[in-house]
């Protein structure tokens, strides 16, 4: 097997990031999402120094360049529709949850939690790359889930986690 980087699994599994960044290789894990020509076209007139390296084998790139790419674009104006919605690298334009927004001992229960195997004392980086790594592992039926979140507010389960009636039913 290979000695841990990137996600167990995932596209880019045990590859590093694709992208060079002020001339030099990323050297972060490769995530899910992958670089393309059109992503290229849209940050290139922004001040953003990255490029494909063209040693890379494959497309996939890490997480913090993913990021970087996501409010990049989100900064420009919106004008129509210019971007066709059936490209391949649809997961750059998922909705990412922000791992980063939370405390470091919020990302220590997590690890703690799910038993995941890293080396102690990690930064905050590094975990917020490991958990978000197995945090889109996770399977979640959207259906089911939205349907037992209705169900546990309409019958005011969780009360306890609740720190304040404030009546909105």
């Amino acid at each position: 097997g290979s000695a841990g980087g990137g996600c167990a699994g995932g596209p880019g599994a045990g590859q590093l990031c694709c992208l060079r960044e002020e001339g030099e290789r990323c050297g972060r894990a490769a995530g899910n999402a992958s670089f393309s020509k059109r992503i290229q076209k849209s940050i290139s007139q922004k001040k953003v120094k990255i490029e494909l390296d063209k040693s890379a084998r494959h497309l996939y790139i890490c997480d913090f360049h993913k990021n970087l790419i996501q409010s990049v674009r989100n900064r420009r104006k919106r004008k129509g529709s210019d971007d066709d919605g059936d490209s391949p690298v649809q997961d750059i334009d998922t909705p990412e949850v922000d791992l980063y927004q939370l405390q470091v001992n919020t990302l220590r229960r997590y690890k703690r939690h799910f038993k995941l195997q890293t080396r102690p004392g990690l930064n905050k980086a590094q975990l917020v790359e490991i958990i978000g790594c197995h945090f889109r592992t996770i399977p979640v039926n959207e259906k089911d889930t939205l349907t037992y979140f209705i169900y546990s507010v309409k019958n005011d389960k969780n009360k306890p986690d609740l720190k304040m009636d404030s009546g909105i039913h």
